[in-house]
């Protein structure tokens, strides 16, 4: 960890609700007259687009399946040198994994493949890691900041359903079936996560989501709570007092977990996590 050049890491699985975060960390550092570096996690894949699809069809002749979730198919220790790297010197190695044509365009790229590994981080005021791998072993010893971005299964699997569906083109068998393949490695390399991630933002619909594979609708924020867990309150002086008194109908359900309305959910994000950074900001100074 480091005062110097702090690191924060959004941490969620795919269909989560991680940019929801990230729009909530934009707005403070604005806010803040911050710079961050910004890193996504998927660039720390260990394979590009075509690269899996044929390590995947080895795996399946093998009798094994591979996703983005697991070990196997991520550079882990990139992610840990990245934020080691940029804790002690403000700088760090990544790339960028292109997506589509329009970022082709910008990075001279093709789509589904990886940038050239480059230099990040000079003149920034800490180090923003948003993606699947932000609290992985490796890699936590080194997160100030470990933010988790986590809705009920069942929700995440709906969000999951109608972004791919909507947004990739994909049909809803095909998604289920990606689902399927990567249960084993989100319960071995997703969720553990959660257990160290400093708060956790849980999003719970009020609406029957019994059957996600059939929903047709995503709940709305007004069909949901957000259930926001500190694990160390006292660490991050959380003033839950204060925020019952901001977010109407908010409750506390257990002395470090307040529940508020999950169409406040920006607003409670960036409530909790503007005085943190700005804490961190005035340590980032006088270790200057």
């Amino acid at each position: 960890m480091s005062a110097k050049h702090p690191v924060i890491a959004v941490t969620g699985s795919s269909g989560a609700g991680t940019s929801t975060a990230k729009v909530a960390l934009e707005h403070i550092f604005r806010r803040e007259h911050v710079t961050p570096a910004i890193v996504e996690g998927d660039c720390f894949h260990r394979y590009d687009r075509y690269e899996f699809r044929e390590k995947a069809k080895e795996y399946a002749a093998q009798g094994k399946r591979l996703s983005h979730f697991s070990d196997e198919a991520n550079l882990f220790d990139k992610i840990a040198e990245l934020f080691k790297s940029y804790g002690e010197t403000g700088k760090g190695l990544a790339r960028t994994y292109v997506h589509d044509e329009e970022e082709a365009e910008k990075y001279g790229v093709e789509p589904g493949r990886f940038t050239e590994w480059r230099e990040v981080g000079e003149g920034s005021d800490l180090l923003f890691y948003e993606g699947l791998h932000g609290a992985v072993e490796e890699a936590r010893p080194y997160v100030d900041l470990g933010i988790g971005i986590v809705p009920v299964v069942n929700l995440e699997w709906i969000q999951k359903i109608h972004r791919d569906t909507a947004m990739r083109g994909y049909s809803t068998e095909a998604v289920v079936d990606n689902i399927l393949q990567r249960m084993h490695d989100y319960v071995h390399f997703i969720t553990p996560q959660f257990t160290y991630t400093d708060i956790n933002f849980q999003r719970v619909p009020l609406v029957d989501t019994s059957n996600p594979f059939i929903a047709r609708d995503v709940p709305t924020p007004d069909e949901s709570l957000m259930v926001i867990r500190v694990r160390q309150p006292e660490k991050w002086g959380i003033d839950f007092p204060w925020l019952l008194s901001m977010l109407k109908d908010s409750f506390m359900s257990r002395r470090n977990t307040i529940v508020v309305p999950a169409a406040k959910m920006v607003l409670a994000m960036e409530m909790i996590l503007t005085p943190i950074i700005h804490d961190m900001l005035e340590r980032k100074k006088k270790a200057s």
